[in-house]
C-alpha cells in the first residue's frame, strides 16, 4: 500500500518495507513501533521513499542516460570508474525536483519542526533498497549530511544523497557483489539530530567483531557526532559487556579501554557554509571515558532488546550493528539506527582457522588488530585518496585513515595499516568483510614504516596487531570441529591473556583449567599493588609520575588495581561461561614482584625466590596481606557484581595444612566465603607435601589441580630456572609420575575433582595418556594442542573401554 507514496513517517514503517524505504529506514520504523514501548529511545523522523527517487529520474528523463554512461564501465580501471561516477552524479545534481516531491519533503519537515521546534536540525541519511542484506553491508556506501536546518538546505542535501548512490565506491561495491545498478534505488531518512556534538556518540556491535563470540557486546564511544567513529578519524573508548549475566541483572562490564579521542565533530554554526566542523579535544577530556558505567549498561541493555527482537523476527540469531548518541543538553541516550551485522554472522562456526606466526622479532609499530589473519607484501604508503591509482595488488596499504572512497584498493591489499580508527571504523568494517588483515589506530604507522620495503602484518597475536619488517613465515591451520568427539576426561585450556579469550573460546573445550593473574598484573596493571596502597613510600619522582599517569582518574589508586584485575579475569570467565574457569591467585616470586613499578620499595632480595616468599605464604603475611585483599576484592567483583560465578579460585604453593586454613580464613574475612554464591576454592598440588597429605588438604579445599612444573622441580630437587641442571628436568621421571598417580587416586577416593595444568600434557602425548589411565578429572592444555590432544585422549579412552 506504500508503493506510490513519496514520504512515509518512521512510525508507519516496518521491516517488510525495505523495498520502499531501504534497510536503514525500515529498521528505524520497526524499532520505533516495537521497541519504544520496551524503553528504547529513538528520535522521530520520516523516509523519502525509493519511489520518490525513481520518480525524480523518470520526471527528469535521465534514467536511460545513466544506463548509457555505465554501459562501458570497468571498475578495475580507476580512471574509467571515476569518470563514469562523476557523469552520473552530475545528471542527478542537475535534475529538477518535481513540484509535488519538493512539497512532500518540505511539508514533512514542517511537521517535524512542529514536534521539535522551528528550523529543527536533522540528519539526512541515505538508505539503499539493497542495504543491510545479510551477506552484503552497503553501510557507508552513500552519504550522510548532519545538522541540516531549513527547507532549502534539506532539499539540497536530499539531492546530494540521491546522487551518492553513484559514488565511485558504491558503483565498485555493487559491481563486486553482482547487483544491477538500476535495480537498486535510494530512500532518504530525515531524522531529528541528537545533540551529541555537545556530548558523545559511537557504534555498538552485539557480537565481538574479531572472534565472532556471540555473548559479548562491543560499545565504542567518542566525543561529538558519531561520524568520527564511523569514519575512523579517532581512536574511541571501547567497552565489552557480557550478555548472559547482564540479562540476570548484573553489571558485567568485562573490559574498558581508554581511546585517545583527539578530535570531535561539532556544529559549525554556519562558518564557511559548512554545517559541521572537526575540532581538538582538551587533554583532560581525552584521559577520561566519555560514558559512565550506568550509561554503558543502559546501551548494552538496549542492545540486547534490539538483538532479541530482530532475532525473533528472523527466526535465527541475528547480531546487530547499532549507532547511538548522547544528547549533551538533556543527558539522554538515543539509538540512531540499527542494521544486521554482516561478517561474523555469516561465518561457518565449525571451521576453525588459525594463523600462526613461525618467526619472531621486535615489531616496527603496533595498533588494534582487526580479524586474526596475517598478511605480507611490499609497503605502499599513501597520504591521499588521490594517489590510490598508484596502488598495486598484493601491497600493504599504509595510510592515515580510510573512507569508502578507498574501497577499490582495499580489496586488492595484502594487509592494511592506519594511523587512526578503532574496531568499528570504516577500515575495520570493510577489511573484516574483505577478509584482509588490518591494524588500525597505530598513531604513527605512516612515519614508522617510511623506508620499509616489505612488511608482515600480524593480527594473530591477540588484540594488539604487530607490523614486522620483512616477509616472515606463517602457517594457516584449519580444523573442522563439527564431528569432533568429546572425551569423558574434561579438556580445558591454560589462558593467561584476556585479549585472546574470545578467540580461544571457539576451540571445543570444557573450560579453563588455569587462568594466571600474573599475566594480567604484568600487562595491564604493571604496578606493585603495595605501591598503590602505600604510595607515600614511593620516593623516586619518576616512578611516582609513572604511577600517577597510569592511575589517572582514580582518587583511590588501589581501585585501579581492583578494576583492571577484575576486568581481565572477567573477560576470560565470560568467554568460557558457564564452564568452570579456574583462576589461580597471584604466584609471582619476589624477584618478579620487584620488577613491577614501585616494587623495589616493598620486596626483599632472596637467594632462591623459586622456593621463597611466594604463593599462599604471602596471602596472610603482613608484608603482602593488604595487597592480597585487593585480589580478593577483584574476585568478589567478578563473581558478585558481574555475576560470573563460574570463576573458581585456586591457591598456589600452599606448603602446609595450617597455611591452607589461614588462607581460607583470610579470604572469608574479605568476603570470599566457601559455598557462598557457589564459591569453590581449589589448591595447586605442586609440592610433595601436597601429595603426601592430600586427604588433610581435602578437608579444606574443594578440588585440586596438579602443577607438574613445580612438582617436578621439588621432587627432583632442582631449580628449573637454572640452565646447568635443566637437562634433568622431566615430568616423565618415575618419581614424579608416582606422586601424580597417588594424588589422582586419593582425590578420586575422596570424591574431589583433580586436574592438571602443567606444561607436560601439552608437550608429551604419552604423558596425557598416562593421566587418563590414572583417572584424572581434567587436563588443561595450551590452546595450540587442544584439538590434537582431544583426539588422542578420545582414542586412549576407547582403548581403555571408558
Amino acid at each position: 500500500m506504500n508503493d506510490n507514496k513519496l514520504v512515509l513517517w518512521f512510525d508507519e514503517l516496518q521491516l517488510a518495507d525495505i523495498p520502499q524505504v531501504g534497510g536503514k529506514n525500515a529498521s528505524l520504523g520497526e524499532m520505533r513501533r516495537e521497541l519504544i514501548p520496551k524503553g528504547v529511545s529513538i528520535p522521530d523522523g520520516y523516509a523519502i521513499t525509493a519511489f520518490a527517487y525513481r520518480y525524480l529520474l523518470e520526471s527528469a528523463g535521465i534514467r536511460d542516460q545513466i544506463k548509457a554512461v555505465l554501459s562501458d564501465l570497468d571498475t578495475h580501471d580507476l580512471q574509467n570508474l571515476k569518470d563514469r561516477g562523476r557523469k552520473v552524479r552530475e545528471l542527478i545534481y542537475n535534475a529538477p525536483f518535481p513540484n509535488d516531491l519538493k512539497a512532500a519533503i518540505s511539508d514533512a519537515y514542517k511537521k517535524l519542526c512542529d514536534e521539535y521546534g522551528e528550523n529543527t536540525d536533522v540528519a539526512v541519511r541515505s538508505s539503499a533498497t539493497a542495504e543491510d542484506l545479510p551477506d552484503a553491508s552497503f553501510a557507508g556506501q552513500q552519504e550522510t549530511y548532519l545538522n541540516i536546518t531549513g527547507e532549502a538546505a534539506l532539499l539540497e542535501a536530499c539531492k546530494h544523497c540521491f546522487a551518492s548512490l553513484f559514488t565511485d565506491r558504491a558503483i565498485s561495491y555493487r559491481f563486486d557483489k553482482g547487483f544491477d545498478h538500476m535495480s537498486i534505488a535510494l530512500s532518504i531518512g530525515v531524522q531529528k539530530m541528537v545533540r551529541s556534538d555537545l556530548a558523545s556518540s559511537g557504534v555498538i556491535f552485539s557480537i565481538d567483531t574479531e572472534s565472532g563470540f556471540k555473548e559479548a557486546i562491543l560499545i565504542t564511544a567518542a566525543y561529538g557526532l558519531g561520524e568520527t567513529v564511523v569514519q575512523g578519524t579517532v581512536n574511541p573508548d571501547e567497552f565489552f559487556v557480557f550478555k548472559p549475566t547482564l540479562k540476570l541483572g548484573h553489571r558485567p562490564i568485562v573490559q574498558k579501554k581508554l581511546g585517545t579521542k583527539e578530535l570531535k565533530m561539532v556544529y559549525a554554526g554556519g562558518k564557511g557554509g559548512e554545517a559541521t566542523e572537526t575540532v581538538s579535544v582538551a587533554i583532560e577530556e581525552r584521559r577520561k571515558f566519555c560514558l559512565n558505567e550506568d550509561e554503558i549498561l543502559k546501551l548494552a541493555r538496549w542492545t540486547t532488546i534490539i538483538e532479541d527482537h530482530y532475532s525473533q523476527e528472523a527466526g535465527y540469531f541475528k547480531p546487530m550493528d547499532i549507532e547511538w548518541g548522547k544528547d549533551g543538553r538533556t543527558g539522554e541516550l538515543f539509538i540512531l539506527q540499527a542494521r544486521p551485522e554482516t561478517v561474523q554472522s555469516q561465518k561457518d562456526a565449525n571451521v576453525l582457522e588459525s594463523y600462526v606466526l613461525m618467526e619472531h622479532k621486535a615489531p616496527l609499530v603496533q595498533g588494534t588488530a582487526v580479524g586474526s589473519k596475517i598478511g605480507a607484501g611490499p609497503v605502499h604508503i599513501i597520504e591521499s585518496v588521490n594517489e590510490i591509482m598508484t596502488f598495486k595488488k598484493g601491497e600493504v596499504l599504509v595510510t592515515d585513515m580510510t573512507d569508502p572512497d578507498w574501497e577499490p584498493v582495499m580489496k586488492i591489499a595484502a594487509a592494511i595499516v592506519t594511523n587512526r580508527g578503532g574496531r568499528t571504523c570504516h577500515a575495520a568494517i570493510v577489511s573484516r568483510e574483505l577478509g584482509v588483515p588490518c591494524i588500525v589506530g597505530t598513531e604513527n604507522g605512516t612515519k614508522a614504516l617510511q623506508g620499509v620495503k616489505e612488511a608482515t602484518v600480524s593480527c594473530a597475536e591477540g588484540e594488539v596487531g604487530n607490523v614486522y619488517d620483512g616477509i616472515l613465515k606463517f602457517e594457516v591451520q584449519r580444523v573442522d570441529a563439527k564431528n569432533l568427539e568429546r572425551p569423558k576426561t574434561k579438556i580445558m585450556m591454560n589462558v593467561g591473556n584476556p585479549e585472546n579469550a574470545f578467540n580461544l573460546a571457539a576451540i571445543p573445550n570444557d573450560g579453563v583449567g588455569l587462568a594466571r593473574l600474573e599475566f594480567i598484573i604484568n600487562q595491564f596493571i604493571s604496578i606493585h599493588p603495595m605501591a598503590l596502597i602505600q604510595f607515600d613510600k614511593v620516593a623516586d619522582p619518576a616512578i611516582r609520575e609513572k604511577i600517577e599517569s597510569l592511575t589517572y582518574g582514580y582518587k583511590n589508586k588501589a581501585d585501579f588495581f581492583v578494576d583492571k584485575l577484575a576486568q581481565g579475569v572477567a573477560k576470560i570467565a565470560a568467554a568460557f561461561y558457564p564452564n568452570d574457569v579456574v583462576v589461580r591467585m597471584s604466584d609471582f616470586k619476589s624477584n618478579e614482584y620487584k620488577n613491577l613499578i614501585g616494587g623495589q620499595y616493598f620486596e626483599m632480595d632472596e637467594e632462591n625466590p623459586m622456593i621463597g616468599f611466594r604463593g599462599a605464604s604471602r596471602y596472610y603475611n603482613e608484608r603482602y596481606r593488604d595487597a592480597f585483599a585487593l585480589e580478593c576484592e577483584a574476585m568478589k567483583k567478578v563473581r558478585n557484581e558481574m555475576g560470573l560465578t563460574n570463576a573458581i579460585l585456586m591457591i598456589p604453593f600452599c606448603r602446609t595444612v595450617e597455611e591452607g586454613k589461614k588462607v581460607v580464613e583470610v579470604m572469608a574475612g574479605r568476603g570470599l566465603v566457601q559455598g557462598e554464591n557457589g564459591l569453590e576454592i581449589y589448591m595447586m598440588v605442586e609440592i610433595p607435601s601436597n601429595v603426601l597429605l592430600i586427604e588433610e588438604f581435602g578437608e579444606i579445599f574443594d578440588g585440586f589441580s596438579i602443577g607438574s612444573n613445580d612438582l617436578t622441580q621439588l621432587t627432583l630437587g632442582l631449580d628449573r630456572d637454572s640452565f646447568l641442571v635443566s637437562h634433568i628436568f622431566d615430568e616423565r621421571n618415575k618419581a614424579v609420575m608416582d606422586l601424580i598417580r597417588i594424588a589422582i587416586t586419593k582425590a578420586n577416593k575422596m570424591g574431589k575433582k583433580i586436574g592438571i595444568c602443567g606444561q607436560a600434557p601439552s608437550d608429551y602425548p604419552e604423558f596425557a595418556r598416562f593421566l587418563v589411565e590414572c583417572g584424572i578429572s581434567s587436563i588443561s592444555l595450551n590452546s595450540d594442542t587442544v584439538i590434537k590432544t582431544t583426539i588422542d585422549i578420545k582414542e586412549t579412552e576407547r582403548s581403555l573401554g571408558i
